[in-house]
């Protein structure tokens, strides 16, 4: 089977794309934010927003998928990204995380729920992982409910890792998401 990129993703009322080399303020607006950061050492700089852009752009080379840009259908807006990460450095062994930061005009309407959803799927699909997961800073509740609401449930606490707070490790097994995707059909 070959793999289609992940790229060019659609729900009911989102677009998710790569992100482009030139889309830099793009990726400063989500990643500067104060809200969208808290829970984070602090928001980035110029220079750090520009660094997450080329490891994003790297990592659609290495691995095949990375955050991607989210717009609205209806008009096209950009609301923040999503995506798919890759881990090898946080749970002991290799992840495929579903990430997921929106600007706050656009929290509460259920978009990172259904961008999180299409990027689960295509993980499942696409890269047959055995899990998937969501890597979220204990104290981070909305994150919490997105995972949850993409069904996800909470696999274990980590005191100690790379992103230095205690973070949840939330995540769906491939055999929970075939039998739910089974039961959905």
């Amino acid at each position: 089977m070959t793999v289609p990129a992940f790229d060019a993703i659609e729900t009911p009322r989102l677009r998710m794309r790569r992100y482009r080399s030139d889309d830099f303020e793009l990726m400063h607006r989500v990643m500067s934010d104060e809200r969208v950061m808290r829970h984070y050492v602090a928001p980035f700089t110029r220079e750090q927003s520009q660094r997450a852009l080329f490891s994003a752009l790297d990592s659609y080379e290495r691995f095949g998928y990375s955050l991607l840009a989210i717009e609205k259908k209806a008009g096209g807006e950009f609301i923040g990204h999503a995506g798919l990460l890759h881990w090898d450095d946080v749970d002991g062994r290799d992840d495929v995380e579903v990430a997921y930061m929106l600007l706050p005009a656009f929290w509460g309407f259920g978009y990172a729920t259904e961008a999180a959803h299409a990027a689960k799927s295509w993980a499942f699909e696409y890269l047959a992982p055995d899990r998937v997961v969501s890597f979220i800073v204990a104290e981070n509740e909305p994150s919490i409910k997105v995972a949850e609401r993409n069904g996800m449930s909470r696999l274990k606490r980590l005191e100690e890792n790379r992103f230095g707070r205690p973070i949840y490790v939330y995540g769906v097994t491939a055999a929970t998401w075939t039998g739910e995707r089974e039961r959905r059909s």
